[in-house]
């Protein structure tokens, strides 16, 4: 029988997952996901152990291959994405040292970022296209394994997510431009390699030879190895395609870029973006992405924490998960009488979360309400940046875990003041992953047509809330601008 499934894979902020596509319909025909439990540290350190990682790709993959029965020698290739940054740092053994990959929203390394930012950020942004961050791979292993991790051996080669999924499965090491310049280590004019990105980090003879080559998104990269193909259940020799950073795939899952729609991702993070043409000189947004693309580039407007808030306050509160802190959320009218919340739970830059306005009238319900409200009206303001700058965002799609609830999307095309298209397949990762794995085998969109790309509908404001919408918009963006030096008196106050 003619090979014709392909597999993603997608190793996120909370969970990893694979998908099995049919590459002639489509159609999903195997979907295996699994918590991958992450250890939060004093300082804000956030970490997941190489136990749970391999756990959980061994399990999806083992559960896709036994979905498939008979069918699981049509597999015909595997591609895979993941969240960016973070730290997946491999010792002299190729094992991850310590045992632990660190997620991108740790923050232990903020001072540090902030401190470089100060000496090296106008530079930096001009050359890789954004200033240095807390949750960038090159500064979180300055801060947390010191300046001489190289020459001790404790750290020989640096990959992202996606990488180290492709590494388990085949032995290979190798990484592509969107996860490596969205990490902040890339010539935005050239594409390639930035030393200077690696020498201001202050890790001494840290270089691009770590990463390994960088590869175009859809070329093979290696085979599975029979090892890996024994533990999970499919069939050794299956091609392995280089993928691309998360927010890359489920723009490709949607085909973003061909229909001209900017993307707001209620994840973990809180992340908005669009591709448009090069702009020169360089919009003043969070991140300029050089993804392969001579005449393109990805824009960036992100917070390390979106859905994170939700489902923190539905930890605090005792709530089973952060659909049940929506649903108590709705039992109250749009401004919580009042409270307001800054949405961000996972730092980032200095700032940090809490409630503003908060009195002894206040229950349950206001808390969840503003926090929700902030939520939305986070990814807002981000997307009002964007546009700011002259880039298209009129026509725009809400992709992860969030966009599941419509009443979430519902809120943010409130804020927006126009319809929004959402994705509610939180898949789009995987889906993304799978296309890259269709373009190694030269399935192009000729051959496929729309028929991997995810499913989509529009969701509409509330037309009875406009006023209601644009007065708290406008009033959170002033909160959030007041609160701008306290949160650099806090920041300096913590080093």
């Amino acid at each position: 029988m003619k090979p014709n499934i392909l597999i993603g894979i997608d190793m996120g902020s909370s969970s990893l997952k694979a998908l099995a596509l049919e590459a002639g319909s489509g159609r999903s025909v195997a979907l295996s996901r699994m918590p991958l439990p992450h250890d939060r540290l004093p300082g804000g350190g956030c970490e997941v152990s190489a136990t749970a990682i391999r756990a959980a790709l061994t399990h999806v993959l083992r559960d896709v291959a036994h979905q498939l029965g008979d069918r699981v020698a049509e597999v015909r290739a595997i591609g895979c994405t993941g969240h960016g940054a973070g730290l997946y740092a491999l010792d002299a053994r190729n094992e991850l040292v310590g045992g632990r990959a660190v997620a991108s929203t740790d923050q232990r390394a903020d001072a540090r970022a902030r401190s470089l930012a100060l000496g090296h950020g106008p530079a930096l942004f001009a050359d890789v296209g954004c200033q240095p961050w807390p949750g960038q791979p090159t500064v979180i292993a300055a801060e947390l394994l010191g300046t001489d991790a190289v020459q001790r051996g404790a750290v020989r080669r640096l990959m992202f997510a996606k990488d180290y999924l492709g590494f388990l499965l085949t032995g290979e090491i190798a990484t592509d431009a969107s996860d490596a310049s969205t990490a902040g280590l890339v010539s935005i004019e050239t594409g390639t390699w930035s030393q200077a990105a690696f020498d201001a980090s202050g890790i001494a003879d840290l270089g691009p030879r770590v990463f390994g080559p960088l590869v175009p998104s859809g070329e093979i990269v290696g085979r599975l190895r029979p090892s890996e193909a024994a533990l999970c259940g499919l069939p050794a020799g299956i091609p392995v395609a280089m993928g691309a950073i998360d927010l890359l795939a489920s723009m490709t899952a949607i085909c973003a870029e061909g229909r001209s729609r900017a993307v707001s991702v209620f994840g973990t993070w809180c992340v908005n973006a669009v591709i448009g043409p090069v702009i020169e000189p360089k919009p003043a947004v969070a991140a300029v992405v050089n993804f392969g693309r001579e005449d393109k580039r990805l824009y960036m407007e992100n917070s390390p924490s979106s859905m994170a808030n939700i489902a923190w306050l539905a930890g605090v509160l005792g709530l089973p998960d952060s659909r049940a802190v929506v649903d108590l959320a709705m039992s109250v009218p749009l401004g919580a009488g009042g409270l307001r919340f800054l949405p961000f739970v996972n730092g980032g830059g200095g700032v940090t979360a809490g409630f503003v306005g908060l009195k002894s009238h206040h229950t349950r319900g206001d808390m969840a309400r503003a926090v929700v409200d902030a939520v939305a009206a986070l990814h807002a303001r981000h997307t009002a940046r964007l546009a700011a700058c002259g880039l298209p965002v009129s026509a725009s799609t809400v992709l992860g875990g969030g966009a599941s609830d419509t009443r979430l999307v519902r809120l943010l095309a409130g804020f927006l003041g126009h319809p929004v298209e959402r994705c509610a397949d939180d898949e789009t990762g995987a889906r993304g992953a799978a296309i890259y794995a269709a373009m190694s085998q030269g399935i192009d969109r000729a051959e496929q047509g729309s028929a991997l790309l995810a499913p989509c509908d529009t969701v509409a404001p509330d037309a009875a809330q406009a006023r209601a919408h644009a007065d708290f918009i406008a009033g959170f963006n002033e909160l959030i601008d007041t609160m701008s030096p306290v949160f650099s008196h806090l920041a300096g106050g913590a080093r």
